[in-house]
């Protein structure tokens, strides 16, 4: 494989002229052929960068020839110029592209990693597919719906227990932690040895995110994080590798535990989301390829379209078990990945979703003492909100709450995303990430330590046992700030949604928000299983309830200043400011207070939360799928997109195969250095004497159907070829061999077979999608992104294969906005990471 990147190019096309006149370096670069993956052009390689190049032109602007590039070329909107931003055609074999001097040459925003494949979401129907769905009877297509209601039945129920457990599990253990390190402060505190349960606190907090941290670096680097990037990533059709294993599962499901019970600034919510996607996964393929078992049931299912839908309900029942939200889990699988949506994949999700949250109330009503009671709250319980009211006139209050939160989860994403640069350039390997995990369980010990130690807020003792904390404090008082240290983050929201307005004074709080903000900054992205949504909440209902504490002060009188209403809108507010979400956000808040009379200032708060934090940066999700270099579209085509045709953005020449082909022919395709390409289009054979260039466009065959066809030697009999295939193939044929396709460096051909040919049409998809070389990317971009393509065949009017287009084509044309400018930049792919 060719390793080579490239930075990508700025092209303003609305906005202020650019006055920067200052010299930029240019490399060009002479290539052949396509990426690893998906058919795409090598791309220009930056200053720095260790590639294979064919040929280099130096650094310093000229070219080995004597010949310098042109400044950088800029087209506005009623430019007519089909060159785009400097690169004049994607056929070319030049590109002459600005490289911006980096202190690092590889930047990954700007590119787009070739590791990633697309999901074969769009069904080959080829002739063996065909015979299947015309054999079926009454019968199988009533058992194939049947199964499909099942699968989520089963979905919903494993994903409500894996929450159960999770939520049980850390509960005691924090609560050992809190009591333990609670009675040895008491202790100490009159014999002036404070030291023995700081060291205790820091011991137990970097034991348990030791463990959570080497499970994820040792064993699963991809159950880092709370995993709804990656599953937002395989909705969207991109298929991340490892993202849905059971392994995954198992680091995800203990390592959130330990994370959370080590003290750490992080939520089990979205890790229960990346836990039922990878459930669904399993469950609805009937087999194991970790344990290497195949319980020989669901195999129907074992395609990209089906498991990709089951996923869809697996992520909504993730968010239902969290926050005891069926329908924001439905909106937010809807809202935040899935392109491709029906009706009777709705029922099915809002099913899954339905029967995760009552197995979940089912489960934890009985381990709390009140079995049967389904009513019960979901993971994260805000308490019930009764006898709130609001006038019109908090409408601006809630504006300027939603503006905070905006401003706020702008600061949040770019301090994370800082540091999340930094990690990926010098903590790569595991011992020190596994290092930077204990670092930051040490100093979440250390910081919680020292507020108790250095605020005196003492206040009178509730009825909540979980307020242990006596420090500095009378008898029948409790340490304000080491009541919320020494709670799990969950139980902390719900004490500042529901506690008396002297619960907590304004520097308690104050403090507390400025380094829990902190905190949780600095530990989104270490290696150990982590959600976001709680940390967020919390920050927020700080700075909610010290808005609703000074208000109170302001107008002692008002009664419709109540302290707790305020901290649930602040805690929307950061939450939307940060995540980004609106809609699904929405709702989940909804019903994980049970007062739906919210939904106006929720709403309100989070539409303007999210435009401000627009202004400055994207959503934290969006940040680290960009900063992975994953293909993602978005849910509209490029803006200024008309004007680019796919002659523009096809790859050209494309390896075709004939309808009748030698095996010799197809191992040189399959096996060629650096270009595994995973669709071939398939013309008809050209006879000698052919004016024609190209052949007559007949289908398209993937690569996964040709390594099966040859494992299973599909060979016609000819005079060079004696002998039969061993049997007749049918479609679960490749059901059974999928995911993990025959590798063609594994099948063995001898001499003799490579002088044999294979038939491809009853394999081919007769019928796959085409556009028209005239075709604009617009049209091209929605074709991808409601039918889940992987490939795109572009043909001329004699209908012959003069181009193709991927997922890699159309995610490289990004909109960027910068102080007042906008414009179009070009990514270039990188096969280097």
């Amino acid at each position: 494989m060719e390793e080579s990147t490239a930075a990508s190019e700025k092209t303003p096309l609305l906005g202020p002229a650019d006055a920067d006149n200052s010299q930029t370096n240019y490399t060009s670069v002479s290539f052949e052929g396509y990426d690893d993956i998906d058919r795409h052009p090598q791309a220009p390689v930056p200053v720095g960068v260790r590639p294979k190049l064919t040929r280099v032109i130096n650094d310093d602007g000229g070219s080995s020839n004597g010949s310098k590039p042109s400044s950088r070329h800029r087209t506005s909107l009623t430019s007519n110029n089909r060159e785009l931003h400097g690169v004049n055609s994607i056929q070319s074999s030049i590109f002459h592209t600005p490289v911006q001097q980096r202190n690092d040459p590889l930047d990954n925003e700007n590119l787009l990693s070739s590791k990633y494949e697309s999901l074969d979401y769009d069904p080959c129907e080829n002739f063996l597919y065909l015979r299947e769905e015309r054999e079926k009877t009454a019968r199988k297509i009533i058992r194939t719906d049947f199964n499909r209601w099942l699968v989520m039945v089963l979905i919903g129920i494993l994903t409500a227990v894996v929450a159960v457990v999770i939520d049980i599990s850390v509960e005691q253990l924090a609560a050992l932690k809190h009591s333990t390190v609670a009675d040895y402060m008491s202790d100490c505190e009159e014999h002036h040895c404070l030291y023995i349960p700081y060291l205790l606190w820091l011991a137990v907090n970097t034991g348990l995110v030791g463990v959570a941290s080497l499970l994820v670096a040792f064993i699963e680097p991809v159950a880092a994080g709370s995993g709804i990037p990656q599953i937002k990533c395989y909705l969207n059709g991109v298929k991340v590798p490892r993202v849905v294993q059971l392994k995954t599962l198992l680091a995800k499901w203990v390592g959130v535990i330990f994370s959370v019970a080590g003290g750490l600034a992080v939520g089990k919510e979205g890790p229960m989301i990346h836990s039922g996607a990878v459930i669904a996964a399993g469950v609805s393929q009937g087999e194991s390829k970790t344990l290497n078992r195949d319980f020989k049931v669901f195999k129907s299912f074992r395609t990209d379209t089906e498991k990709r839908d089951f996923v869809s309900g697996g992520a909504a029942a993730g968010v239902a078990a969290a926050f005891g939200a069926p329908v924001g889990g439905v909106l937010f699988s809807l809202e935040e990945g899935a392109s491709f949506w029906n009706q009777s994949l709705t029922w099915r999700i809002f099913f899954a979703s339905m029967i995760s949250t009552f197995t979940l109330n089912l489960m934890l009503s009985a381990y709390h003492g009140h079995p049967g009671e389904l009513s019960y709250q979901g993971l994260v319980n805000f308490g019930i909100f009764t006898d709130i009211k609001y006038s019109w006139f908090e409408i601006p209050i809630y504006v300027v709450i939603g503006i905070i939160g905006g401003l706020s989860g702008a600061l949040f994403n770019g301090i994370n995303h800082k540091l999340t640069v930094f990690r990926l350039r010098y903590i790569q390997r595991r011992i020190p990430k596994v290092l930077e995990a204990l670092a930051v369980g040490a100093l979440s010990a250390t910081v919680g330590f020292m507020l108790i130690y250095f605020t005196h807020d003492c206040q009178k003792k509730g009825d909540d046992p979980s307020s242990p904390i006596h420090y500095s404090c009378k008898d029948g008082e409790v340490n304000a700030m080491g009541s919320l240290i020494f709670r799990t983050p969950e139980q902390a929201v719900k004490s500042l949604f529901h506690d008396n307005e002297d619960a907590y004074n304004l520097l308690t709080m104050g403090v507390f928000c400025t380094c829990y903000f902190l905190l949780a900054c600095i530990t989104y992205g270490i290696s150990v299983p982590s959600g976001l949504f709680i940390p967020c909440l919390l920050t927020g209902a700080a700075w909610g309830r010290c808005i609703g504490v000074l208000l109170r002060m302001a107008l002692p009188e008002a009664p419709w200043v109540v302290v707790g209403k305020y901290a649930l809108i602040g805690a929307a507010a950061q939450l939307g400011g940060v995540v980004r979400m609106t809609i699904s956000l929405t709702v989940i808040l909804v019903e994980a207070t049970g007062n739906v009379t919210y939904g106006l200032p929720l709403i309100v708060v989070l539409m303007t939360a999210k435009l401000i934090g627009d202004l400055f940066n994207e959503g934290i999700y969006d940040i680290h799928i960009r900063l992975q270099s994953v293909p993602l579209l978005a849910w509209e085509p490029p803006q200024l997109s008309y004007n680019i045709s796919a002659s523009e953005v096809m790859n050209s020449p494309v390896d075709t195969l004939n309808t009748i082909e030698k095996v010799s022919r197809i191992m040189k395709v399959l096996t060629r250095p650096g270009f595994e390409h995973n669709g071939f289009p398939v013309v008809t054979e050209l006879d000698e004497d052919s004016e024609t260039e190209f052949g007559r466009f007949e289908g398209i065959i993937l690569r996964s159907q040709l390594t099966v066809l040859l494992k299973q030697k599909m060979f016609r009999e000819t005079e060079h070829c004696t002998g039969s295939p061993r049997h007749r193939l049918r479609i679960q044929d490749f059901r059974d061999v999928y995911p993990r396709f025959p590798n063609i460096k594994q099948i063995h051909i001898s001499p003799l077979e490579e002088e044999c040919t294979i038939d491809l049409r009853p394999f081919m998809n007769p019928a796959p999608y085409t556009v028209l070389q005239e075709a604009s990317l617009h049209r091209i971009f929605r074709l991808f992104r409601a039918l889940g393509l992987r490939h795109l065949v572009v043909i001329n009017k004699y209908n012959q294969v003069v181009g193709m287009v991927t997922r890699k084509d159309l995610a490289r044309y990004r909109v960027w906005r910068e102080k007042g400018e906008m414009g179009m930049e070009q990514l270039y792919i990188s096969s280097t990471f």
